[in-house]
């Protein structure tokens, strides 16, 4: 890890931590690309004391870890105070069944999943101002927000309407090919060394985003998968 890396780090776990935002990383020390952001990340997780327990596509299709401490169950009450720039999506959790190997191509050797969840995810920042560059938003744990998890089936993934819906609405669903979205999220996976069974990947962005307000309340509709929704205060 570069003295970079875990300075940019030491920068962010004190906006993690503290609650008060980041303006920007410091030129000296914010990341060029993608690969700096993500040992960046990894070095906030250190920080942080937070190991990863999977890894998340974001809304944006950046890549970051997962956390335990970010994941909640569906139901439970978000307060916007702690989460800056909020973005809502629905999204799919998916629990490995056997490790996921490294190194493998596209499409090498599925993904083998023990259950499928649907989940409501709500992105974040830890920077002041909207629009901050990829590179520094995946060094921001691409955006981590919170999590919420409904209950799991063990289905193998197939295409299912996906709709994010306010309050009572029942909005028609759009096809959403999940098995090609998280084959796709598993070569990531792969990509970066592969993952342990019982990891999770989590897919956001499987509907338009929306900015939550409060006394909203937002429910992701999967298909067969049901629903998994909160009310934001």
């Amino acid at each position: 890890m570069s003295d970079r890396a875990t300075e940019a780090a030491r920068w962010l776990a004190e906006a993690w931590t503290s609650g008060n935002p980041l303006a920007a990383l410091p030129a000296g020390m914010a990341p060029r690309d993608a690969a700096e952001g993500e040992d960046v990340a990894a070095a906030l997780l250190d920080a942080l004391g937070q190991p990863p327990v999977g890894l998340r596509i974001a809304p944006d299709g950046l890549v970051g870890p997962l956390t335990a401490g970010r994941l909640v169950a569906a139901g439970t009450p978000v307060a916007l105070s702690g989460l800056r720039h909020a973005r809502v999506t629905a999204a799919v959790a998916a629990v490995l069944a056997e490790p996921l190997g490294a190194g493998l191509p596209l499409g090498a050797e599925p993904a083998r999943f023990s259950a499928l969840h649907p989940a409501l995810d709500v992105a974040a920042s830890r920077f002041s101002g909207p629009g901050a560059d990829p590179a520094a938003v995946t060094a921001d744990l691409a955006g981590l927000g919170l999590v919420l998890i409904g209950r799991g089936r063990a289905v193998l993934p197939g295409t299912e309407a996906v709709a994010l819906a306010e309050g009572r609405q029942r909005p028609r669903g759009q096809p959403v090919d999940l098995a090609a979205r998280l084959e796709a999220a598993a070569a990531e996976a792969r990509a970066r060394g592969g993952l342990p069974a019982g990891a999770v990947l989590l897919v956001a962005g499987l509907s338009a985003a929306v900015v939550p307000v409060r006394g909203a309340r937002w429910t992701a509709v999967v298909g067969a998968l049901g629903r998994a929704g909160a009310g934001f205060v």
